[in-house]
């Protein structure tokens, strides 16, 4: 049974995530504060964290700063704060994905579902390596790491594996429904504004010049693609 530790100081809120959880079939745990709910999430016995960011001692952006430090699972902001700077800090830290409430309990399940499954994937891949080379960037697939001009660029997950797929595939435009589809998976719905700010992200790690960029390119009003 997977485990998902709910971060939370609002408990309507997080009774009502705990009870769609539980329909589900997961082992749910609700802690209230930021300084207990960064001892539980770092002590790597959840497949899954759900965080707020205003949390009572410790906020829910030094929660997420403290497991990227340690683990890779998946990190779900649930946040009040619907503003793009919040959105950009918090997917900036490593959260893999931002929720706005209030929320559908049915987009709630299905982001949960997307990325368990997405991480149960990578988990088990096959190691095999293969390099990706294209004007002075590298990105090994084994290792998963990226290299811009022999310097190593640290990407957080979905970072990783939006690169990884628009590299995959140089020249085709994918518009973000597609790129959500493909890095989230199927049973993904929602803001497709959070492809934008990963995009933005991963720019911003690469590109020398984010806004003259050599690798991704936007192409208005469709979407995007890797520069061949």
């Amino acid at each position: 049974m997977k485990k998902v530790l709910l971060i939370e100081d609002d408990l309507d809120i997080a009774e009502l995530e705990r009870d769609y959880l539980q329909l589900n079939g997961y082992h749910t745990e609700i802690v209230q504060d930021g300084a207990a709910g960064l001892k539980r999430a770092t002590s790597g016995q959840f497949d899954i964290v759900v965080v707020d960011l205003m949390l009572p001692q410790v906020s829910g952006y030094d929660i997420i700063r403290e497991i990227r430090k340690q683990q890779e699972i998946p990190v779900i902001v649930v946040s009040a704060k619907n503003e793009d700077i919040d959105k950009i800090r918090g997917l900036d830290l490593g959260a893999d994905d931002y929720l706005t409430k209030p929320f559908s309990p049915a987009e709630f399940m299905a982001r949960i579902k997307s990325h368990l499954k997405r991480y149960e994937r990578l988990k088990g891949s096959a190691v095999g390596q293969e390099v990706i080379l294209h004007k002075g960037l590298e990105i090994n697939t084994g290792s998963r790491q990226v290299f811009v001009n022999g310097k190593e660029v640290q990407l957080t997950t979905k970072e990783y594996e939006i690169l990884f797929f628009l590299a995959s595939h140089p020249s085709i435009v994918f518009t973000k429904e597609r790129l959500m589809e493909a890095i989230w998976g199927n049973e993904y719905y929602g803001d497709t504004s959070t492809i934008a700010v990963h995009i933005y992200k991963v720019r911003k790690k690469i590109e020398a010049d984010p806004v003259n960029p050599v690798y991704i390119e936007t192409i208005w009003g469709t979407g995007y693609r890797f520069i061949p």
